[in-house]
């Protein structure tokens, strides 16, 4: 009977060991037969947090109501919920110990008042208390979103770092089937569009004149000051203090709206002048209508590059060059 007693004794601690494994054991399973995320409330939070555990836990704890007015809880929960079902989906056997589960503001009120929070959504990761890859800090880590929206690429990476070596399952995204649809439908009519017009737009895309008109017009744009323009916000005109307007900005530093594009329009009356001197002059048969023609081009050239000159002169008042009648 002594030696029975004794017997009794000795294994009693292992018996109640195997005891307190055992209810951490079909937890986990109990668990993992459910659809995941899990929804939980007050009683199902405390009930798969507890400890001991042989399990780590996620839990995401949010508020989802419109109400509250949380976008970012909004926005991240088909994130989550998609780690969720892509971890559980690849880890069949369980071999990675993780369970996720979902507690709404609505249903843990008690939760969110025992952990004093104030803010969502709050994602909290309890590690194993018991077993092989048992934390001696029973706190759970908590992840911050002070950072702004996160994908569940990002969750995951932080979940795997912060779990012990093992399965680690990949997030598998479903197929958009829509947006693969609207994709082939946009390159089939862009496709379908350039077959039929094409007889029509290539010609104006093989034309000489049309490029170099293009050509010319970017480069009076950028010549004259556009992108200054944009750069530094600069007015379109400005009061002479007379009540009158000051078109030209003095110095070569500064410039006014109106100011580009009265030197672009100059600069374009001289190109165009000096085009139809080379180019069009030259092909007037009637000689003196090629002569008539020459003269008023030149008029034009000489009247315009004086007027040029007057605005360099409104620029910098010491500049030396002019010509008539400005």
């Amino acid at each position: 009977m002594k030696l029975f007693s004794l017997l009794t004794h000795c294994l009693l601690p292992l018996t109640a060991l195997a005891a307190k494994k055992a209810p951490a054991a079909d937890r986990f399973d109990s668990f993992r037969a459910q659809s995941t995320p899990l929804k939980l409330n007050d009683k199902v939070y405390n009930e798969l947090t507890t400890a001991p555990r042989d399990y780590a836990v996620a839990v995401l704890l949010t508020a989802l109501e419109p109400r509250f007015g949380c976008g970012l809880c909004q926005s991240f929960q088909p994130e989550w919920n998609l780690l969720a079902k892509s971890w559980t989906k690849g880890d069949k056997h369980g071999e990675s110990r993780l369970l996720f589960g979902t507690l709404d503001f609505m249903d843990g009120k008690g939760t969110f008042q025992s952990l004093m929070l104030q803010t969502a959504p709050v994602l909290l990761l309890f590690h194993p208390t018991v077993g092989p890859n048992a934390r001696v800090d029973s706190q759970p880590k908590r992840y911050d979103f002070a950072t702004g929206p996160q994908s569940a690429d990002g969750i995951h990476a932080w979940i795997s770092r912060s779990l012990p070596e093992g399965p680690h399952p990949p997030i598998v995204r479903p197929i958009n089937y829509v947006k693969i649809v609207s994709v082939t439908t946009a390159v089939l009519g862009v496709i379908t569009f350039v077959s039929v017009a094409l007889p029509y737009i290539l010609p104006l895309i093989q034309n000489r004149n049309l490029w170099a008109a293009i050509s010319l017009i970017l480069v009076l744009l950028f010549t004259s000051g556009h992108m200054f323009n944009h750069i530094r916000q600069v007015p379109y005109v400005v009061g002479d203090g007379k009540g009158g307007i000051s078109y030209f900005a003095g110095g070569f530093q500064n410039q006014f709206g109106m100011e580009t594009q009265i030197v672009a329009a100059v600069y374009g009356l001289l190109s165009f002048a000096a085009i139809s001197l080379g180019l069009k002059v030259p092909r007037i048969a009637s000689p003196k209508t090629q002569s008539i023609a020459v003269i008023i081009w030149a008029g034009v050239m000489f009247v315009t590059y004086s007027f040029l000159l007057s605005i360099f002169r409104i620029k910098n008042g010491g500049y030396p060059f002019y010509l008539p009648p400005f």
